[in-house]
């Protein structure tokens, strides 16, 4: 993996200099094809070249056979055999002509598929490490960056991206270049074998194909942008769509989700076909050029022909080498066609990889080293944007082994904490630290291992079980996941299932209910064996009888951890050490459960609120029951203050 490793700064350098250039993006690839530490790569690009020449020597050859053929079937027309014609006194027989002929053109294809195949390494050896750094490079962008993207349109950069890099290797190498010497052999051809105005000819009509076809190819890479950009959008709303199945289905939003394809692919659509109306003009156009050119070749061996110079075999001959001439021609239109519009699409990749990581280790970041795991908030501020501060001067202190609650109303801050913790995002003023080191002067990477989280929304990989739980710590043998599983207890729904620990959990973790998916975050959280904890609304979304075991399982978790809870549900912290309230990115109240509801404050209103809601789903389930209504009775939700205040005195 350490041959892929190019410093990602060293790239972005090299990329956001070239401005998307044609001949700068050929330069910043060379590296890739030419790699430094690959001497087997270096020598299948040397023997590909030598192979590229020995197969336009052998097509050059073949119109001379094809002419020397001619002229024994034809009896030499009305030129007689010179004392310089040795080759053909030795081969006057049209069949061994033949036969040659078709020997030449065995050997052309050959030695073109004996290149193509050699350098095929070569090729996709460039696609696989600029895909990696792409790859890797995503992931070192902020978290700001792709909460401002989707899904769908990323992928497809990267699709595009690793497509365009294939195409502008091999077309750079097995096209352009073989292009090039074809076309400068067979000048020389004309040139000592017929005369100047046959090269005069040639010229002219490579002159006014090339200078057509790269004017009509920039005049197409502006409608080529504008498909791909369609293109970009219709796949990243099916993905959206595809992605949210079950809301579509809740809210019967198939028409609507279908419209609303529709109208992408309407545009992609009116874009393709102005993308291949405009490929018909250009083609049509070089058609044109590239008939008068060879009308005009033909003419003027037909010419000869009645002066008696040339030779029948002259006049095939003539015509092989310039039908010969169209294919490297044709190339030419094709390799500047498919670089520029490979270019085009390589443009976004180059612009992301350009783009710096909002977040990035210092210089001279030392690992973190977690002693007690001590988490203190230094008058914190942030704001995800100047003109709208998220977090206003927090003060507070998570004690080695204690839990802190925080709660607040949506969009109070307490979502951000987490992040500013992890540090997908820098504190705007003030600082964080854990046991008195600043996140900042730590790297990135031993900061995340000290800490553990389970989320509010559990996204799971689409594998099998035990490759997410093991997701957590993956050096962890097999034993150590299903321990880790019985700690979330999980381990019984799991041997029940056909395949154990081999379930597949299907595109986010969706054949799995919530509490499910829940157990397997902790049981990953257990198998990391973090010091410092971060429970994220982990409950929620859940029942509350699901929330009762997800919450014994937690509680088992954050024992002699430093653990911060996030929390929406207040039975669910009344046994914190301490509990901050936050409202508007300030802490309002703070204090143990008992004190705040002493208080009779902002957390006290919040108690009462969620306690009359759960005894409103109580009358609303007793009344369901008398009626008849919504089948069997459902649970009744307890009393919170009675059922809770036991294990308040109990925590206490």
């Amino acid at each position: 993996m350490r041959e892929f490793q190019r410093p990602a700064q060293q790239f972005r350098h090299e990329v956001s200099a070239s401005g998307g250039a044609l001949f700068s993006t050929l330069f910043h690839l060379w590296p890739y094809i030419w790699p430094a530490e690959r001497r087997d790569l270096k020598a299948r690009v040397v023997f590909a070249i030598l192979l590229i020449f020995a197969a336009k020597l052998a097509t050059i050859a073949v119109p001379f056979t094809f002419k020397w053929a001619t002229d024994a079937l034809a009896g030499r027309g009305s030129a007689p055999l010179g004392p310089n014609d040795w080759l053909a006194w030795a081969m006057a027989a049209p069949v061994a002509l033949t036969l040659a002929y078709g020997g030449m053109r065995i050997l052309m294809g050959l030695l073109t598929q004996w290149r193509d195949g050699v350098f095929a390494k070569v090729a996709m050896h460039a696609v696989r490490r600029l895909a990696i750094i792409t790859f890797e490079h995503m992931h070192l962008l902020s978290l700001r960056f792709h909460l401002e993207r989707k899904t769908g349109g990323l992928t497809r950069v990267l699709e595009r991206g690793r497509n365009a890099i294939e195409t502008i290797v091999r077309m750079l190498l097995l096209q352009l270049v073989p292009t090039i010497v074809e076309v400068v052999l067979i000048v020389w051809v004309l040139l000592f074998h017929f005369d100047w105005r046959y090269v005069v000819v040639v010229m002219l009509t490579v002159a006014l194909y090339v200078g057509f076809t790269f004017y009509a190819t920039e005049w197409r890479i502006g409608i080529r942008r504008r498909m791909n950009e369609s293109d970009t959008d219709a796949n990243a709303k099916a993905i959206d769509a595809l992605l949210n199945y079950e809301t579509v289905k809740y809210f019967s939003a198939e028409a609507r989700e279908a419209k609303r394809y529709d109208r992408a692919m309407a545009r992609y659509e009116d874009a393709s076909v102005r993308a291949y109306t405009s490929l018909a003009v250009l083609n049509a156009g070089q058609a044109v050029v590239f008939s008068i050119g060879l009308a005009a070749a033909m003419i003027l061996c037909a010419f000869g022909i009645e002066a008696g110079s040339k030779t029948v075999g002259d006049f095939v001959m003539i015509n092989a080498m310039m039908i010969q001439l169209y294919q490297p021609l044709n190339f030419m239109g094709l390799v500047y066609r498919e670089i520029k519009q490979a270019v085009i699409d390589i443009e976004i990749m180059f612009a992301m990889l350009s783009r710096k990581p909002e977040i990035e280790d210092r210089p001279g970041a030392r690992p973190l080293k977690v002693r007690a795991g001590t988490i203190r908030f230094e008058d914190v501020s942030f704001a995800y944007e100047p003109e709208r501060p998220v977090l206003k001067g927090l003060n507070f202190e998570v004690a080695a082994g204690c839990t802190v609650a925080i709660v607040g109303p949506t969009g109070a801050g307490k979502s951000t904490i987490a992040r500013l913790i992890f540090r997908f995002y820098d504190v705007t003023g003030g600082r964080i630290l854990i046991d008195g080191q600043d996140v900042r002067d730590v790297t990135q990477d031993s900061l995340r291992a000290a800490i553990g989280i389970v989320p509010q929304d559990t996204v799971l990989f689409n594998d099998t079980i035990r490759y997410n739980i093991r997701y957590g710590e993956w050096d962890a043998g097999d034993a150590a996941v299903e321990e880790a599983a019985r700690m979330a207890r999980i381990d019984g729904f799991i041997r029940l299932a056909p395949k154990g620990y081999e379930t597949e959990v299907g595109e986010r973790g969706l054949k799995l209910s919530g509490g499910e998916k829940q157990r397997v975050a902790i049981a990953r959280t257990v198998l990391k064996a973090p010091p410092i904890l971060l429970l994220d609304e982990a409950t929620s979304a859940l029942d509350s009888h699901t929330e009762r075991d997800i919450q014994d399982a937690l509680d088992r978790v954050s024992k002699n951890r430093t653990t911060l809870v996030i929390a929406h549900r207040l039975s669910t912290i009344i046994g914190a050490d301490e509990i901050l309230v936050l409202d508007r990115g300030m802490i309002v109240e703070r204090g143990t459960h008992r004190q705040l509801l002493a208080q009779g404050g902002f957390y006290a209103g919040m108690w009462n609120r969620q306690r009359e809601a759960a005894l409103a789903r109580e009358i609303l389930a007793e009344a369901e029951e008398e009626t008849g209504v919504g089948g069997r009775k459902p649970p009744q939700a307890p009393d919170m203050e009675e059922e809770l205040l036991p294990a308040v005195d109990a925590a206490e």
